[in-house]
Order: structure tokens, then C-alpha cells, then sequence
């Protein structure tokens, strides 16, 4: 369990230093309330930018974003309007991405989709 943790933690900092370089600011990293956890909150510009990092070290379950179904756009739609109140940021536009982070070659690749999909109710 811990390894994949590791696993998860290392693709985040990968997505994370991939997008400070794209120009975004990192408001928050592994932010979790009751509803569950959002893997990265970013600000490009004026938007808040909700970003599900899945990474690969393998080729056993498919590409990382097709791990994002419809059930997981759900709840991170419910995670952002969370996080929206909370932080009185309402008013501002929000997007969801999805970075995919593929460790089984010598340098990571990484794929960057912005506005992967809309919100869900």
C-alpha cells in the first residue's frame, strides 16, 4: 500500500512541476475533506483549475485518463463546488484537467488535458 502511495505522491509532484513550468500556480496539493480528495487545485489566470493526476508505471490497466469515468467526474465536481465555498471563490471560473503521467520510460511523458470534461451533477 505504501508503495503505491509513493507511486501516487511521485506522479503528483511530476503533474505539479509539469504545470508550475505551463505558467500555473499550485494553490494546493492532496486537499481532502469529508467528500474524499482532490489531487491538485491550480490558478491559471483567473480560473481555478481542479487537476486529477494518474499516473502509470505499467501497462496493466489502461491509459491513466481512462481511469477517470463518469462516477469519478461526479465526485470531483462535488469536491470543487466544496471547495469553492469554502475558499468564497464562487464567482470565479473553474475548470477540471486530467494529467497523465507515464513512469515506464527512462523520462516520464506526460500528457496534459485542460477542460477534460465538464461538471457533473
Amino acid at each position: 500500500m505504501e508503495n503505491t502511495k509513493s507511486k501516487g505522491r511521485q506522479g503528483e509532484e511530476t503533474a505539479a512541476a509539469f504545470l508550475r513550468e505551463k505558467g500555473m500556480s499550485i494553490l494546493g496539493c492532496n486537499v481532502r475533506c469529508a467528500l474524499g480528495e482532490l489531487d491538485l487545485v491550480c490558478r491559471d489566470g483567473r480560473t481555478i483549475v481542479f487537476v486529477e493526476v494518474k499516473s502509470r508505471h505499467g501497462t496493466g490497466f489502461g491509459s491513466p485518463q481512462e481511469s477517470v469515468s463518469a462516477s469519478k467526474q461526479r465526485k470531483l465536481t462535488l469536491l470543487a463546488k466544496w471547495y469553492l465555498q469554502r475558499h468564497r471563490l464562487e464567482s470565479s471560473p473553474a475548470r477540471f484537467d486530467v494529467v497523465a503521467v507515464d513512469f515506464r520510460h527512462h523520462v516520464p511523458q506526460i500528457r496534459w488535458i485542460p477542460n477534460a470534461f465538464d461538471a457533473k451533477e
